[in-house]
């Protein structure tokens, strides 16, 4: 079917978001918790857009906004600016060294505010991603913990969990940085716990924690022992890939 979007005539799949068919159409719409690998976040609320409707305008969340009709959508409206401002203020009163907020900021026009007391060396805005890929994961060790302004994610009374694979999932996909790795000396450093990392049989980075590699081959049933990192995976798989067809003649 096909929608409108700032103008734009764009298809799009019954129940598609509108963040996705924006972006297919080089729309930009500003995130902070969506990842395309844990989509429905819907938390930071930044990627609000204005949806016309019967002639009649309503706010919503692009990112989990399904599309089940034709509609107009329109993303940088006065409104909508107005409202991304307001939600960059408030998530720079608490972040307020984020470099990623400060751009936001920035490019919204959005004024400092002295306000509220804030910890400087915070980045974390409780967007809930890195919670997601952990639970993804099969480990859960991370979570949402107290209420109010001392609401934080961490691991069961900050200790260092004995569930914890060391596998990153967490940091990498967190959008401001927040949770911080050490990896220094062939060791791993990641909520309060050290992990000794693998190195690779072909290049010789290291690249892997022993308690993530274990993990995975328990996941794919496998008996796997040699220790190669995704990199010359890739690499060996096109050497196969090109030896498989060497001897192909194309007529």
């Amino acid at each position: 079917m096909k929608i409108i979007i700032d103008g734009k005539a764009c298809e799009s799949a019954y129940g598609e978001y509108i963040l996705d068919v924006a972006r297919r159409n080089n729309i930009h719409i500003p995130t902070l918790c969506h990842s395309d690998a844990l989509p429905g976040q819907g938390n930071c609320r930044l990627c609000v857009v204005e949806v016309v409707e019967n002639h009649r305008k309503k706010i919503v969340t692009s990112c989990v906004y399904p599309i089940t009709k034709e509609i107009e959508v329109i993303t940088n409206s006065d409104t909508i600016k107005n409202i991304r401002k307001t939600i960059l203020m408030l998530l720079s009163a608490s972040v307020s060294q984020n470099k990623y907020i400060n751009e936001l900021k920035e490019k919204y026009g959005v004024l400092n505010t002295k306000r509220f007391h804030v910890d400087q060396k915070e980045n974390c805005i409780l967007c809930g991603l890195c919670v997601r890929a952990c639970e993804e994961m099969g480990s859960s060790v991370i979570a949402t913990v107290n209420r109010g302004i001392t609401k934080k994610i961490s691991t069961p009374y900050d200790e260092p969990s004995s569930e914890c694979i060391g596998c990153s999932a967490c940091a990498h996909v967190c959008p401001t940085e927040a949770i911080k790795i050490e990896e220094k000396d062939g060791k791993r450093i990641i909520w309060n716990r050290t992990f000794e990392l693998l190195k690779c049989s072909k290049c010789g980075t290291y690249f892997a924690t022993q308690e993530e590699f274990e993990y995975i081959n328990k996941k794919l049933d496998s008996n796997e022992n040699v220790f190669i990192c995704n990199k010359c995976k890739k690499h060996l798989n096109a050497e196969k890939i090109k030896d498989a067809f060497k001897d192909v003649v194309i007529k």
